[in-house]
């Protein structure tokens, strides 16, 4: 691969990133409602995500979700069923402790399996690096499998550096929304409504 194609990538790539999608919503809605530490374990756990998705796209089992309807259709509704079980619990902590309370009851581990879980179980997500990463690939110049495994941690670093970003942003903006409690429970509603909304996604979604 030359660097004008790894240039290309890189700023198509941070484009993507920065685009309104599910991670990267989030990222700034749990920086906003648990702070920046428990935001980037979110994002920590998602890029981890994406690891398994670049290794699955670059060794065809990508493509056999893509292909399976079946396969496509349990991973998307067992991905509902978690967005929905987190909009459940978020609404059921929010009628029953303060904000405050909430954010030294998560660790940064439970975090950031949950950032994991989030995307393993997004088909979209795995479709997404089938269809993005060989667009980059040059056959000619060595392993296909191999550059788009280059490709992903690329993608990845990027990824981190834009979460952690928009971590410190939106952490400090909920430090100002969140310093009373009616407020507090509103973010906590928008992070269940985050949640249900981003499920009924994938309760829609078409391959």
């Amino acid at each position: 691969m030359d660097y004008s194609n790894i240039i290309t990538f890189l700023l198509a790539s941070i484009t993507l990133t920065l685009m309104p999608g599910p991670d990267i919503i989030f990222v700034t809605t749990l920086s906003m409602t648990k702070g920046v530490k428990r935001g980037m374990s979110t994002a920590l756990g998602l890029c981890t995500g994406l690891f398994v998705h670049t290794a699955a796209a670059a060794i065809g089992i990508s493509a056999i979700i893509y292909h399976s309807a079946l396969a496509f259709h349990i991973l998307k509704y067992a991905g509902a069923l978690y967005l929905f079980y987190l909009a459940w619990q978020t609404v059921k902590n929010s009628s029953t402790v303060r904000v405050e309370q909430n954010r030294s009851q998560q660790s940064f581990f439970s975090l950031y399996k949950r950032g994991i879980w989030m995307n393993l179980l997004n088909p979209k997500v795995a479709v997404f690096f089938l269809a993005f990463l060989p667009q980059f690939v040059d056959p000619e110049a060595g392993t296909v499998p191999l550059q788009m495994i280059v490709l992903g941690g690329l993608f990845i670093a990027q990824a981190l550096v834009v979460f952690g970003l928009v971590s410190i942003g939106s952490g400090y903006l909920g430090e100002k929304l969140l310093h009373r409690t009616s407020h507090s429970r509103i973010v906590q509603w928008i992070e269940a409504a985050v949640y249900s909304i981003v499920g009924l996604r994938l309760v829609f979604m078409e391959r």
